[in-house]
């Protein structure tokens, strides 16, 4: 399924994947160290992935699909991004990594890969850019084997209301409960570069919270834990100040805010 919308944002992410390569933000001369940038929620949520498979939806360029693997993961990174994906063979080939990568469309990915596994794992602005999220739950179940986990940390959907290019302050622009036609923000930089030459125009959604657990639950699986978190893993407004753990939180003249949740699943 990759329709006008879909296929615009591909190309934006290609344009992209150049500029985060050299980005502060990705940090790829650190993982070329051996640094490890899963945060400590995704780690806790995830747990021990030794000896264990794992599929990484909406990988980019397979960071922490390489990072899995570092940790002693099987693991699988997909994405629709043919740019982000041969980045990612790239990287896994230099750092001596075991790790599969698949250029394919998440609708798609089932045509595409044919495996169980034992966890499913997303993160950090993924589901913005997926126009059905009951596809996207049933996408999950798919590639879950039976008591297997699905985990995913993400932008809140209450987060996502806000104008993100106001200076200095919180304003309602976008609509919080999903509608078929896509929100649309021109686009200049990138997230991880605002200063970078990549000029477009991005095409997203709003999902709610019971969208996301609709979607799992309609799809078979088992909702274990829901958390709520006041700070996001990158800087989603530009007058947000990152703390000494790297998370970005809004500054005190704010009331606490959910800014990111972490959903943890299992298939029956």
């Amino acid at each position: 399924m990759m329709n006008e919308y879909l296929a615009s944002n591909r190309d934006l992410w290609n344009a992209w994947t150049r500029v985060h390569l050299k980005s502060k933000m990705y940090d790829v001369a650190g993982f070329q160290r051996g640094d490890n940038r899963l945060d400590e929620i995704v780690r806790a949520g995830v747990g021990d992935v030794r000896g264990k498979s794992l599929l990484h939806l909406q990988c980019h360029f397979g960071l922490d699909t390489l990072n899995w693997a570092r940790l002693g993961a099987r693991a699988t990174g997909a994405d629709f991004s043919d740019a982000a994906i041969a980045t990612a063979r790239d990287l896994a080939h230099d750092a001596g990594l075991a790790a599969n990568f698949i250029c394919a469309n998440l609708y798609d990915l089932p045509n595409a890969l044919d495996e169980k596994f034992d966890i499913v794992f997303t993160s950090h602005g993924v589901l913005s850019w997926l126009p059905d999220l009951p596809a996207w739950g049933r996408v999950v179940a798919h590639f879950l084997k039976p008591g297997g986990t699905f985990f995913i940390a993400e932008a809140h959907p209450t987060a996502y209301i806000f104008d993100d290019e106001h200076p200095d302050d919180l304003r309602v622009r976008y609509p919080y409960f999903h509608t078929d036609a896509p929100s649309t923000s021109q686009v200049h930089g990138s997230y991880a570069d605002r200063d970078a030459d990549v000029h477009g125009v991005e095409y997203w959604w709003t999902f709610g919270m019971s969208d996301v657990i609709n979607a799992l639950t309609r799809a078979g699986l088992r909702i274990e834990s829901l958390a709520e978190f006041p700070f996001v893993a990158w800087q989603m407004f530009p007058f947000m100040q990152q703390d000494a753990d790297g998370w970005w939180r809004l500054p005190e003249k704010f009331p606490a805010l959910p800014l990111m949740f972490a959903l943890k699943a299992a298939a029956r």
